[in-house]
């Protein structure tokens, strides 16, 4: 599923539906972007590069105007309550000229000053709060949500070929009529009603679910974690915001505080609606058309309220979006009781492919409807408070085919009705099983026999100085065998120190839903004895990847770990939540790593036991959540972490009691057409006496994979410590500087810079040198010291890369600033990794 491609477009299911094609009268040749629109309305539509064209309305109008500069008008009769096609051939406007007289005249420069379209928006972004629906006291509305992808073009003959023929219901289950050019096949079709409230003050907002319908492909995909991923690409659009996250990129509003540095603008017509209220069309173009910003017309009123009554926002062709073809967003507004307007309708449209040829791809379409507006009306303090549980009920998810039938805002073509039933016939296949795992193998790694999953095949086969060739086998159990509990495991055996390893976990959710799923209220225990490198920071069942067995420099220090665990993790609505956890650890040396004090004795292993609490704290996260996974999706809010570890000595043979003060803030810091930045702020500090490996070991990289939370050319073991600070910055400037480079925007690549830094040091009392009863610190085979402690200078390092090198693969050129005296560290390096983006 990594790999589907989406192309989105407008489901038009009104009651009255035309369709056609704008042509030259003269030349029969088609006309692209011609005004074709409801004559007596604001319906309208422009023609695609074919000159086809489609418009649905649920009024009683009866012709359509269609207009195109040095074209004569052409107003057609049309049937109120039907589908049908209307061929249009546009005459050019001719004159007779007795004289013509050619002179050359320099083109007027564009200018925001005494522009009167940049004076009228200035107007708009003057009013835009106001006409916001957090300006009143209390608003609430129901909103129907429906998401749909199908494939593009797909061959008409393919349900008759081959193997294609058992699935000739699902391939004949087509829609050529809804975008003109393009035939679709519906894939997946989400639903999801809702009624929504929001309090001003104090603030606060609450949407109850009301029903939810999804297609279900059955084994190892998620339908729900596809729609929360599709949802995540094809975000709300709200035009009154500065920026606006469309795509998983951040595009400048049109009417955002800063639009008239960035666009062009334009009176271009003025409107009279139905109910007799002038409307100024505007349109609007980027000045540089690599920038991320859209281009299209807004609509605005000239009642006061300089209001969006209408928008359609489209986007450039030369914008750096990976596999989007094209997109538009259009929006339609409704006018309040008090003449104020609201949000009515919002369709999110995206053509996705490989390539910018007409061939196929995915297509996408986001409808939002908006109904039964309500301002201005309190309620009990109880109507504002969310509620995870109640909106993940079953009987939310579970509505009777009556219920969607009276309470959809919208309506189904036929073609998307089948979905559902296609897609559940599909999934009881045995044919479509077998696929469908084979490509869950590949992709995700796991293969799925139902009730457990066999994997992560990257971790099948690995190698390293210490275990030599290693081999491992595992797997996790799935909600088709229980949702209340959860088993993972494997076995791996290394052949050149002869040892078993393994992994052995149980989970019992108290809420009877998967632990993946928020909010998560769980028990788990899990014992491991495996290997680990000191200071790589891998996830904690991960370490065995095949591909970060090629690593750089000297690796041959490692520990032999037991590692038994039992946690309670309680997650809260609010986004707050905490984990309590209890381990015993045993640390054994291994390789040519030792534990050895300064007085000459040797220790064969340092066992520890903790106690940690954990407090996060994540404000609106959410999450590409899935049946057995869930992956948070980046935002502007911060995630806030604190961590509280106190050592006990004597309990399970722990030998230290020490205290360690965690805390960490990550955030995705937006700034608009210059990308964003990952932050992330570290602090930590280690109270009382501990060997060098309880202490805080800098989490090192070398590896040939540019790692984003480490240090990518500091050594394993390099730098320990029982204070230490840290920042991280990575940013992203999303082709900013590239894409205005004649011969490089092609490629599409985007620049990106990273920093990182770390600040530090060493107590007396920790210090080896100074206590002889504490560990030494490791040093090579010539006896030179390979660990250290910071000191007054902190630890840096930065890079420049570039990402999206064949749509998925990052570069960085990474230069280690400080401590360059240290054995075997290098002062440059190159580093890569494979991360898919739009």
């Amino acid at each position: 599923m990594t790999f589907f491609l989406f192309y989105t477009t407008l489901l038009f299911a009104q009651t009255t539906v035309v369709t056609g094609v704008v042509t030259d009268a003269s030349n029969k040749q088609p006309l692209p972007y011609v005004t074709v629109a409801f004559q007596g309305s604001t319906i309208g539509t422009s023609t695609n590069s074919n000159g086809r064209y489609v418009l649905t309305t649920t009024h009683a109008l009866t012709k359509i105007k269609v207009s195109f500069v040095g074209y004569k008008d052409a107003f057609l009769p049309i049937v109120t309550g039907q589908e049908q096609v209307v061929n249009v051939k546009l005459v050019p406007q001719t004159q007779e000229l007795s004289e013509v007289e050619v002179k050359g005249a320099k083109r007027e420069k564009y200018r925001n000053k005494d522009n009167p379209a940049v004076e009228l928006i200035r107007k708009v972004i003057e009013n835009r709060e106001k006409n916001r629906p957090e300006s009143y006291n209390y608003v609430e509305y129901r909103e129907y949500d429906k998401l749909q992808f199908s494939f593009t073009n797909v061959s008409t003959t393919l349900g008759d070929k081959g193997f294609f023929k058992k699935y000739k219901f699902v391939l004949d289950n087509r829609d050529s009529t809804s975008v003109p050019g393009i035939n679709l096949l519906p894939i997946y079709l989400e639903e999801k009603l809702s009624q929504y409230y929001y309090r001003k003050s104090p603030e606060k907002d609450k949407t109850v679910i009301l029903g939810l319908k999804t297609v279900n492909f059955g084994g190892s995909v998620d339908s729900e974690g596809l729609g929360s991923l599709f949802k995540y690409m094809y975000s709300k659009v709200d035009i009154y915001d500065n920026n606006i996250n469309l795509i998983t990129n951040n595009f400048l509003s049109p009417i955002a505080n800063s639009a008239p540095t960035f666009y062009k603008f334009f009176i271009t017509d003025t409107v009279t609606t139905e109910d007799n209220k002038k409307l100024v069309e505007l349109s609007f173009t980027p000045r540089n058309t690599e920038d991320l910003l859209f281009e299209g017309k807004i609509y605005i009123t000239l009642d006061g309220n300089y209001a969006v009554q209408k928008a359609r926002l489209g986007i450039n062709k030369n914008i750096n979006l990976n596999f989007v073809k094209s997109m538009r967003v259009d929006l339609e507004f409704e006018q309040n009781p008090d003449g104020r307007y609201h949000l009515s309708k919002s369709n999110t449209l995206a053509d996705f492919g490989a390539t910018k040829k007409k061939n196929g791809g995915v297509f996408g379409i986001r409808t939002i409807t908006y109904k039964n507006y309500v301002v201005n009306k309190s309620h009990p303090d109880t109507a504002y408070v969310s509620d995870a549980t109640a909106n993940a009920s079953d009987e939310v998810r579970h509505r009777s085919d009556q219920f969607w039938a009276q309470n959809r805002l919208d309506t189904l073509t036929k073609t998307e009705a089948n979905v559902y039933k296609n897609i559940d016939s599909l999934r009881n296949m045995p044919s479509f099983k077998r696929t469908l795992n084979i490509a869950t193998l590949l992709l995700a790694g796991y293969y799925s026999l139902d009730k457990f999953e066999i994997g992560p095949s990257n971790t099948f086969y690995s190698f390293n100085p210490i275990e030599g060739f290693k081999l491992r086998l595992g797997g996790r159990t799935t909600p088709e065998l229980s949702k209340r509990y959860y088993f993972e495991t494997y076995a791996a055996y290394g052949f050149k120190d002869q040892k078993w390893k393994y992994f052995l976990s149980g989970t019992y959710s108290l809420n009877d839903k998967s632990i993946y799923k928020f909010p998560q209220n769980y028990l788990r225990a899990s014992f491991q004895r495996d290997t680990k490198i000191p200071g790589l920071n891998l996830q904690f069942v991960q370490q065995d990847n095949f591909l970060l067995s090629f690593k750089r420099g000297v690796n041959d220090k490692y520990l032999y770990n037991d590692f038994y665990k039992f946690d309670y993790v309680h997650e809260f609505d609010s986004h707050f939540s905490y984990s309590l956890e209890f381990r015993n650890w045993k640390q054994s040396p291994a390789g040519s790593l030792y534990f050895t004090n300064g007085l000459g004795a040797t220790v064969p292993s340092l066992t520890t036991t903790e106690v940690n609490l954990n407090l996060r704290y994540a404000p609106n996260e959410e999450f590409y959540q899935g049946k057995i996974y869930r992956v948070p999706v980046p935002s502007k809010y911060p995630v806030i972490s604190v961590d509280y570890t106190q050592g006990i000595k004597g309990a399970f043979n722990g030998v230290y009691s020490y205290q360690n003060l965690h805390a960490r803030i990550d955030k995705r810091v937006y700034l608009s057409q210059l990308g964003y930045a990952d932050v992330s702020v570290e602090a930590s500090h280690i109270f009382g006496q501990v060997p060098y490996p309880l202490l805080d070991i800098f989490s090192a990289n070398q590896t040939y994979a540019y790692s984003l939370y480490s240090y990518n050319l500091m050594n394993f073991l390099e730098f320990v410590g029982d204070r230490y600070e840290s920042v991280l910055i990575d940013q992203h400037f999303m082709g900013f500087f590239l894409n205005k480079i004649p011969l490089l925007k092609k490629l599409q690549w985007r620049e990106v810079v990273s920093f990182k830094a770390a600040w530090g040091g060493l107590s007396d009392q920790n210090n080896p040198a100074l206590n002889p009863s504490l560990y030494q610190f490791p040093v090579a085979a010539n006896g030179q010291p390979i660990t250290y402690a910071l000191k007054g200078t902190p630890y840096m390092e930065g890079g420049v890369g570039i990402e999206n090198i064949f749509k998925f693969m990052r570069v960085d050129l990474v230069r280690r600033f400080d401590y360059l005296d240290h054995p075997e560290v290098s002062k440059y390096g190159i580093r890569a990794r494979v991360k898919f983006d739009f």
